[in-house]
Formats: C-alpha cells, sequence, structure tokens
C-alpha cells in the first residue's frame, strides 16, 4: 500500500519495513509493514483515522521494554510512543509528562525537584504512558500510590480524561490494560521532601538493580511473581539458571531473566519460556503468567 497520504498529513517520521529489533530491549523482532515515531500529539487523530479508513491494524508501544516481537514482524502500523513524544513539567507537587516520557529519567527529575514518591522507578526502563497501563512498581512502590489522573486517545479517536477510580488497579495491571487506547499525558501527585534523601533513594534503587540485573538484552522480569512467591525463586529452584535455546539464554544473575546472548531469535526466547514455564509446572505444580507481551505472527 501506498502511504504517502499519510506521509503528507504528519509530521512524524514514517519508515517502511522497518526491523523491530532496532526498538526493543530483547534486541530482536521482525520487520513492521509501517513504523511511526510519534513526535507531535496532533498526528494522532490523522493516523488512528488513517488506520481506521483503510483497516489497517495498529500497534502501539513505549520504550521497547517488557515486549516480544516475534520474528515474521508486525502487519500494519507500530506506533512508538517513547523518546519523541516526552515532554515534561513540574507545576507544585504535580509531575505532567507526555506518555512516551522514561519513566527513570522522571524519576531523577523529581529527585532534583525535591519531590518523593518516584523513587521506585529508578531503572525501571520503561515509559510512564506503558508503566501506568500495567500498574509497574518496584521497591515497595507502585504507579497507583500516585495517579493523579491522565489524558488519552481511543482508536475511535475519542478523548478520555482518567482518574484513579477508571483504573481498577491490580498487579501489573490495570482495566485499560486491555482497552485500545493511548495514554498521551499522566500526573502524578508527588510529596515534597529533602533532595539529598530523595537523590539517595534513588542512587541505592539504581545500584541495586545493577547488582541484581543482567547486563545482556533482556525484556526486565519476563513473568508475573504467583501468589506462592517470586517466579525468580522457583526457576531457579527448578535448576533453569544458564538453560539455553538458540541465542537466549535464563540468566544467571536473576532466574526470572531471559538475556539475548549476541544472536538470539524472537522464537528462541518463546522455546525457553515454554520450556520454563513447563519445567516449573511439573516441579511445584505453579502455572507462570508472562508479564511481557508478545505481538506478531
Amino acid at each position: 500500500m501506498d502511504h504517502d497520504g499519510l506521509a503528507k498529513r504528519i509530521r512524524s517520521s514514517l519508515l517502511e519495513k522497518e526491523p523491530m529489533r532496532l526498538h526493543t530491549t530483547w534486541k530482536v523482532g521482525g520487520p513492521a509493514d509501517l513504523f511511526i515515531s510519534l513526535a507531535y500529539g496532533e498526528d494522532l487523530p490523522e493516523i488512528l483515522e488513517y488506520s481506521r479508513q483503510n483497516r489497517i491494524p495498529l500497534f502501539v508501544f513505549g520504550a521497547g521494554s517488557n515486549l516480544l516481537v516475534k520474528d515474521a514482524g508486525v502487519r500494519g502500523i507500530a506506533l512508538k510512543i517513547a523518546s519523541d513524544f516526552a515532554e515534561h513539567s513540574i507545576h507544585g507537587n504535580i509531575l505532567r509528562a507526555q506518555g512516551g516520557a522514561h519513566l527513570s529519567r522522571l524519576a531523577g527529575v523529581a529527585a532534583e525537584a525535591g519531590l518523593s514518591g518516584l523513587e521506585f522507578a529508578a531503572g525501571i526502563p520503561g515509559t510512564i504512558g506503558g508503566a501506568l497501563l500495567m500498574n509497574a512498581g518496584a521497591y515497595g512502590g507502585r504507579m497507583a500510590d500516585i495517579f493523579h489522573r491522565a489524558g488519552g486517545i481511543t482508536f475511535s479517536g475519542e478523548e478520555e480524561l482518567l482518574h484513579p477510580g477508571d483504573m481498577n488497579f491490580g498487579y501489573r495491571s490495570t482495566s485499560i490494560m486491555q482497552r485500545d487506547i493511548i495514554i498521551t499525558w499522566v500526573e502524578l501527585v508527588l510529596e515534597p521532601g529533602d533532595p539529598f534523601l530523595i537523590r539517595e533513594a534513588v542512587r541505592k534503587n539504581l545500584d541495586h538493580r545493577k547488582e541484581r540485573h543482567p547486563r545482556e538484552p533482556s525484556a526486565g522480569s519476563v513473568f508475573k511473581n504467583p501468589p506462592q512467591g517470586p517466579a525468580g525463586h522457583f526457576i531457579e529452584k527448578a535448576g533453569l539458571k544458564g538453560l539455553e535455546a538458540g541465542g537466549a539464554r535464563v540468566s544467571e544473575k536473576h532466574a526470572n531473566f531471559i538475556v539475548n546472548t549476541g544472536h538470539a531469535k524472537a522464537g528462541d526466547i518463546l522455546a525457553l519460556m515454554e520450556r520454563v514455564r513447563k519445567e516449573v509446572y511439573q516441579k511445584f505444580g505453579i502455572t507462570l503468567q508472562p508479564e511481557v507481551r508478545v505481538i506478531g505472527q
């Protein structure tokens, strides 16, 4: 399909057959038929209308963490809401950011401003929009604790204002997670505090992540923690650290991470995920649920 019409109507960049491995933290994934990195909010209605009128599937993602794109790639439009759409501002104790703002960077911004509540986000490799959708959390904090309100636009082009009562926050979940909605901005309500102490908390969380998490390309935690305890505990007790499939390996540093050793395919990672789930179920009767989102054919 000729996409010149859309290219003339928007200012954001548009690429055909763009490899998704360039846009995921796992460094895997086949090409997207059409790839757009959103830079201007006014482009969104045009993109959504183009998708609807031409019946082109639309896949929206952020920084590419917590995401596995299959080797066949993405049919339709892959719309990236990340670094090109990441402005932020502070008004009193309210931090407002566009949906593509990097969550970890915002933790640093809040710390420098002497605002507490976002320290848990230090080192989380995702956007604020994605973090809100999945109620991201760590070190005893979570998005639900500091969420004030957000703006979004549905795939049908309707703008929505979201408040805490609309979210139904759960463990790594919200009621809007499965909806066709794009988060365009988020406001967080934070608490004034001692900038030095807040920066120290951010630094400690970053150091803790560096110490415990592997450095090879990964997507963060692969599985959600079951009610019985941390997923990594059961994977390690099953003797699966170091288990490999092609270029993918269960990290020897943190068992709930699968790393790309340098030449992994998405199929390798999927095969390893299935092997881990099977082994943990056979040994402990626990069915691990993926935390990562799997996209593609």
